[in-house]
């Protein structure tokens, strides 16, 4: 891995190469979910163990709504329904770390924004426990910025990815800054991260949606790259790519899917029918990982890829 990076390469050309390399996607299913009043559950995480349970967090929302809930969803008898007395967030895109032996849970809230009556704004929003019963919101990001995700680093501290927007980071790049503990995390530090710059070709954007620790202490960053066709429709892939702690070194991003790997099903409007937005992996020891993710922003499904962090 190096910092000098290629210049980026844009999204029709990654798309490009993963279709050269040939079919590795295989056997997508949906999820099936109940007990949510007919809304849609979509942008799922990947499912973790708490309490002797497999549990499996959903952004809940309806289809004419940008107002929703995370809630935490357990399989009964083939459909997963909502977790009787877990707590239901009301946030978007839930996300799911552990670090330092506690569970850490986001996703993000919208509210007014401060200067325009017609509009939102949006933060990070973080809640710490042993576990779902016991979670308690902790941390507040900056203004502004989604897809801020935490690693458990091999020497005790934590990574954090940010994706500011705007003057610094354009429509959404990724930034990292380590701090010693949970309680390090200050929205100053967040808002200093240094960007992993040439990850983004212009007029393009892209975050970090999942972190695995890898061998050596490297990070596998799971995550999307988006951009606008001429029609100005959204494309939004799923990628990876491996960070370096130690030297702050990374490597280039590769697609690990698209949205035809998927199950055809509903949009929430026409403009984000080609959106993958990708939540988590399960990774097996067989070089195979199953891809938890959302599909046009209506859709929760899961897909069988190979893994992109295995040998690595």
């Amino acid at each position: 891995m190096s910092q000098l990076q290629p210049a980026p390469a844009p999204c029709a050309e990654l798309l490009r190469e993963y279709r050269a390399a040939g079919p590795a996607a295989r056997e997508p299913r949906r999820i099936p979910f109940a007990g949510v009043g007919g809304k849609d559950v979509y942008n799922i995480a990947a499912p973790f163990e708490d309490e002797g349970r497999t549990v499996l967090p959903g952004r809940v929302e309806s289809r004419d709504s940008e107002h929703s809930d995370i809630v935490f969803f357990a399989e009964t008898d083939g459909a997963w329904l909502p977790i009787e007395g877990a707590p239901v967030l009301r946030l978007q895109d839930p996300f799911h770390s552990r670090i330092g032996g506690e569970l850490v849970v986001g996703g993000v809230e919208i509210f007014p924004h401060p200067e325009r009556a017609d509009a939102l704004m949006w933060r990070t929003v973080l809640y710490r426990g042993q576990g779902l019963r016991d979670l308690r919101r902790f941390f507040e990001g900056p203004d502004g910025m989604k897809d801020i995700r935490l690693a458990e680093l091999a020497d005790g501290g934590v990574g954090v990815f940010t994706r500011p927007q705007g003057e610094k980071g354009g429509r959404g790049k990724i930034g990292y800054v380590r701090v010693g503990s949970l309680d390090g995390l200050t929205v100053r530090a967040i808002d200093e991260a240094p960007l992993l710059e040439g990850q983004f070709a212009e007029g393009e954007w892209g975050g970090a949606n999942e972190t695995h620790l890898l061998p050596g202490g490297r990070i596998g960053v799971l995550g999307h790259i988006a951009c606008f066709d001429e029609a100005g429709d959204r494309h939004y892939y799923p990628m990876a790519f491996e960070f370096d702690p130690a030297s702050e070194a990374w490597s280039g991003l590769r697609l690990i899917g698209e949205r035809r790997d998927f199950l055809p099903g509903p949009a929430k409007r026409p403009d984000l029918e080609d959106v993958v937005f990708s939540g988590g992996l399960i990774r097996g020891g067989d070089g195979r990982a199953v891809l938890y993710a959302g599909t046009s922003d209506a859709d929760a499904q899961t897909l069988d890829i190979p893994d992109p962090f295995a040998g690595r």
